[in-house]
């Protein structure tokens, strides 16, 4: 069983940045991708980044959000963090963080995320 639980989301004006982070706990070592993704009203749920657990560490972005946001782990917490730079009015979403493995798909909570104009 592995257990996600983020924070950081809330309210930003555009232009502005915020940090989400994804704690993780459990039995982590079947774990090889995490990440995030987001739904917006009405809409599907869509990769926002993703990276790898392994040594490599490689990452992956929806080419929406490329060049403003960076996703990074912290392997001695278990933490996935997503920085979000200069955002914008349709970044606004709830931010789902998730880890897939051998054993399973793992979701969070969820995080708000508005940005106002």
């Amino acid at each position: 069983q592995v257990q996600l639980v983020e924070s950081g989301g809330g309210l930003v004006q555009a232009g502005g940045s915020l940090r989400l982070s994804c704690a993780a706990s459990g039995r982590l070592f079947s774990i090889s991708v995490m990440g995030w993704y987001r739904q917006a009203p009405g809409k599907q749920r869509e990769l926002v980044a993703t990276i790898r657990t392994d040594s490599g560490g490689s990452t992956n972005y929806a080419d929406s959000v490329k060049g403003r946001f960076t996703i990074s782990r912290d392997n001695t917490k278990n933490t996935v963090y997503l920085q979000m730079n200069s955002l914008k009015p349709e970044d606004t979403a709830v931010y789902y963080c998730y880890a897939n493995g051998a054993w399973g798909t793992y979701w969070g909570q969820g995080t708000q995320v508005t940005v106002s104009s």
